[in-house]
């Protein structure tokens, strides 16, 4: 057999928007999605899977924390601030392309400020604060350009 066909090759200078993307539905619950745990540590799960999209339900929590749970179920509730560092202690493990935030924000304006301060806390340089404006998927940058980078898209 020839040895380069265990290796995979594909082009990643092409624009994000040319990609399948491996994605995560509600990535926080470990069961079901009414009665299940919500934990943090199925985010490094997921992402160690290859997993480059990952989805945070985000929801204004007690003591001004927002918290991340399936709204309007009995699924429990954990801090939003767990859910980035265990993202930022996981993402780039097993490769080093970009990794999506879905975020669905459910927040006061309060604790989407408190988002944005843990974002920009716990994830640094690590997060990529460019914005798109243009309508042409052509100039998105591509996953080369963004290795090592996460971005956020609500």
């Amino acid at each position: 057999s020839n040895p380069l066909h265990g290796q995979v090759h594909q082009d990643m200078q092409q624009p994000l928007c040319h990609y399948f993307i491996a994605s995560s539905h509600n990535t926080y619950l470990s069961g079901d999605q009414l009665l299940s745990q919500s934990r943090a540590e199925m985010y490094a799960r997921v992402l160690q899977a290859g997993c480059r999209c990952v989805e945070v339900d985000c929801w204004d929590g007690p003591d001004g924390e927002p918290v991340v749970h399936h709204g309007y179920t009995l699924t429990s509730k954990i801090l939003f601030r767990d859910v980035a560092e265990t993202i930022n202690k996981y993402a780039f493990i097993k490769n080093e392309f970009p990794v999506i935030l879905s975020i669905e924000n459910h927040c006061s304006i309060q604790q989407q400020k408190k988002i944005a301060q843990y974002l920009k806390e716990i994830f640094g340089d690590k997060l990529d604060l460019s914005s798109v404006n243009t309508g042409d998927p052509r100039e998105l940058p591509s996953p080369q350009d963004l290795k090592g980078k996460i971005l956020v898209k609500v």
